[in-house]
């Protein structure tokens, strides 16, 4: 064999290399996933957004929930005999009210129990979808997060707190319009985490948990640890089953030039370093 048929031999290789590995991540996150339901007797749903690059121009790109999401996710309870419980894995920044509160609500008509594993993060319309769960089993160091709307790159709480601050006669209109939208978006987050919990605590807590949850008492990237989270009288749990962190080992980060955290990847105990 000449050298330029080995070299088109290597070009094909390793064009073919992304797709064989990915069929193989692809196998493996099938097999764990049905382990997990056969374990749980359960359907397993996996929401997972991770920052993904561009394959020629290497721009980074966030994930967040959007309508394709929502779809997918339906479809799923859809197919799930309404006596089958259902776990949902989430691992999610957020994404858009309409989605996150599509698939809410679809959970909370579901029938058997709904359990939501946050292994990591679940923030804004993550915590939104959480919150239509039985039971929110978080690891201890999980965080969820407040769902108060975003106009743009705004949030609606801190766009009405200029009408508060600054006499009507001072304010433009565009701005006066932003607080209008904005009032109605904090008023229907609130009522649809209320319709959420109703089920789960007294009317009356609902009804606080939702004002703190969405009135812009926080950032919007605060983090909602266990304990608060307990606070607020969700149902929190943090017995996270091995098999959810292997699941999320299967939908790693884009590969970068040189990674951010390095350590060996093996438990570390005493008797180990000796």
């Amino acid at each position: 064999m000449d050298f330029l048929s080995l070299l088109w031999l290597f070009f094909i290789i390793s064009s073919l290399q992304p797709v064989i590995r990915q069929r193989m991540l692809d196998a493996a996150r099938q097999r764990l996933l049905e382990q997990l339901e056969r374990k749980r007797k359960s359907r397993v749903i996996v929401l997972i957004h991770r920052q993904e690059t561009m394959s020629l121009l290497g721009f980074p790109l966030v994930r967040y929930i959007n309508i394709e999401d929502s779809e997918a996710v339906l479809r799923a309870i859809k197919m799930t005999d309404r006596d089958i419980p259902i776990d949902l894995i989430l691992h999610t920044p957020g994404g858009l009210v309409l989605a996150a509160e599509q698939i809410a609500r679809a959970l909370t008509k579901h029938a058997a129990k709904v359990t939501v594993f946050v292994p990591h993060y679940a923030m804004s319309g993550g915590t939104l979808i959480a919150l239509a769960a039985d039971e929110i089993v978080m690891d201890e160091n999980a965080v969820l997060g407040p769902v108060d709307p975003q106009l743009g790159q705004h949030p609606a709480a801190s766009i009405l707190s200029v009408l508060e601050r600054k006499p009507l006669s001072e304010i433009d209109d565009e701005t006066l319009m932003m607080a209008d939208i904005a009032e109605k978006a904090i008023r229907q987050v609130k009522r649809t985490v209320c319709e959420l919990l109703r089920d789960k605590m007294p009317v009356e807590r609902a009804e606080e948990v939702a004002h703190t949850l969405a009135s812009g008492v926080w950032t919007h990237d605060y983090p909602i640890t266990v304990s608060e989270a307990r606070e607020l009288g969700l149902p929190i749990s943090t017995e996270v089953p091995e098999e959810i962190y292997q699941i999320m080992a299967l939908y790693p980060q884009t590969a970068q030039r040189r990674p951010s955290v390095e350590y060996i990847p093996a438990p570390r105990s005493r008797q180990s370093s000796v």
